[in-house]
């Protein structure tokens, strides 16, 4: 089962190319907007998985976010060797885990922005829907490995990124909720990460980056993709 987005692999090509002294400087883990090629069943009812048409007209926009925030062009995939070391869970998964950037869930949209009023931090959305049964298992079991080893570290080609994850008590948004912080050191710099992912029904919402920014957000997120459109 591929499970890509909150693998450690693809959060430390997030953290290589963006590394800061501070918090608020943190990353986006996927790439910056895609939606993948399902586009059926667009006005699915509440209890059934939605397409990924239906999953883009719910994400966050800049109208949601305020004028100090720039969507990002999507970007080409990294495909960098990337190995784990000290974390056997994670090893498990395997490098190839990463460089895709999604969750293997049957449908998804994603997209990110940078805050110019924040020194360039970042934040990106993914929405995804399938069943609630695979759903709750596939995230649940992907924050369980990742804060599965206190600290471990990465290799990217020849670059090491030492990362510490934690598990973080998340707001009751929905159905289920799941957070967690992860801080990358490397060089002498470090880049600290949040994630939260809620699921509400047959859709999960995941908002990763700035810590602040991930917080400012996410109610409205999850808000916004449980909005339920008329099919007038």
């Amino acid at each position: 089962m591929r499970l890509h987005t909150t693998t450690v692999l693809s959060l430390t090509a997030l953290a290589l190319t963006g590394c800061s002294t501070s918090s608020a400087g943190s990353s986006d883990p996927t790439p910056s907007t895609a939606v993948s090629a399902h586009t059926d069943g667009d006005n699915a009812p509440a209890s059934a998985p939605l397409s990924s048409a239906a999953l883009a007209e719910r994400l966050l926009d800049e109208r949601d976010l305020g004028e100090d925030y720039i969507r990002q062009p999507q970007r080409a995939e990294r495909h960098d060797d990337i190995s784990v070391i000290g974390c056997p869970a994670l090893e498990k998964l395997g490098g190839e885990a990463a460089v895709g950037g999604s969750f293997d869930f049957s449908h998804e949209a994603k997209v990110s922005f940078t805050y110019v009023g924040g020194g360039g931090s970042q934040v990106s959305e993914e929405l995804y829907s399938d069943t609630e049964a695979k759903l709750s298992k596939g995230v649940g079991r992907i924050f369980d490995v990742m804060t599965s080893c206190p600290t471990y570290q990465v290799l990217v080609g020849s670059t090491s990124v030492t990362v510490t994850a934690q598990k973080v008590l998340a707001a009751r948004l929905g159905d289920e909720q799941w957070s967690q912080w992860l801080t990358f050191f490397s060089g002498g710099r470090n880049s600290i990460l949040k994630q939260t992912a809620v699921r509400t029904g047959t859709v999960v919402v995941v908002v990763s980056g700035s810590p602040g920014l991930v917080d400012a957000h996410v109610r409205t997120a999850v808000a916004k993709a449980r909005v339920v459109r008329s099919t007038g």
